[in-house]
């Protein structure tokens, strides 16, 4: 008797926790929907103009359900820049010796990273970097915290080439670390918004940039530029 019951529990707990799961990839689908569909009509129409309305009329659902899934229309785009953040700080297969050997390539490499994203995933690097109107990441920074962890390990493969004098001696790390980014992303931009010539390799141009940032900071020269660390302000700013 006592298996019968046993086998009649086994088979309602089976059932139950089967529900369970088809309603937490129902959940799951239900918010790729939402996601997608706010990435293609924030990059599409800039974030500015999209409204949740707008963004359920895409999916054909109301604008209460989506309010189920996330809080607001900023908290979607925080979803969305988490995605592409972690897209973007994912790391090349590389061994740890490698990564030690060649302090020059790592930092090639990472920085290269961001015009590799940028051709991978455009819709991810307009969103991140291209549109104004979207809300600073630095409002919602522990959901953020892998980017800084993530800078923060660049920034240190940087010193060590800095102490091993491939940079000139009191090169500011952070200061090559937004330099470099800067010129790569500069070729993204040129590539994504169509200000490359016909016949141009607009990779040879992203290649190229990348090359002549690092020669110059290589080579030494009165840098103007002075790095803020994220949370940082200028005094002076408006």
């Amino acid at each position: 008797m006592n298996g019968v019951h046993f086998g009649v529990f086994g088979l309602f707990l089976g059932g139950f926790l089967g529900v369970k799961e088809r309603q937490g990839r129902e959940r799951e689908a239900v918010s790729r929907s939402i996601l997608d569909a706010a990435r293609d009509l924030f990059v599409a129409e800039g974030y500015h103009n999209v409204s949740i309305r707008k963004i359920a009329e895409r999916i054909e659902y109301s604008p209460a359900a989506i309010y189920s899934y996330f809080s607001s229309k900023d908290d979607i785009f925080f979803a969305l820049a988490e995605e592409g953040f972690r897209i973007l700080f994912t790391p090349p297969e590389r061994t740890a010796d490698e990564l030690g050997a060649d302090l020059l390539g790592t930092i090639r490499q990472a920085v290269w990273r961001v015009y590799e994203f940028s051709k991978s995933h455009p819709e991810y690097f307009a969103l991140m970097f291209l549109d104004r109107t979207v809300p600073q990441i630095s409002r919602n920074w522990e959901r953020f915290e892998f980017v800084r962890d993530g800078k923060a390990r660049l920034g240190a493969g940087i010193q060590r080439a800095i102490d091993a004098g491939l940079f000139p001696a009191g090169t500011q790390s952070h200061a090559v670390f937004r330099i470099l980014v800067a010129a790569t992303t500069g070729a993204a931009v040129a590539r994504l918004c169509g200000r490359v010539a016909p016949g141009e390799d607009s990779d040879a141009l992203a290649r190229d940039t990348l090359e002549a940032a690092l020669t110059g900071l290589r080579a030494g020269f009165p840098m103007t530029f002075v790095p803020m660390h994220c949370g940082e302000s200028r005094s002076d700013s408006n």
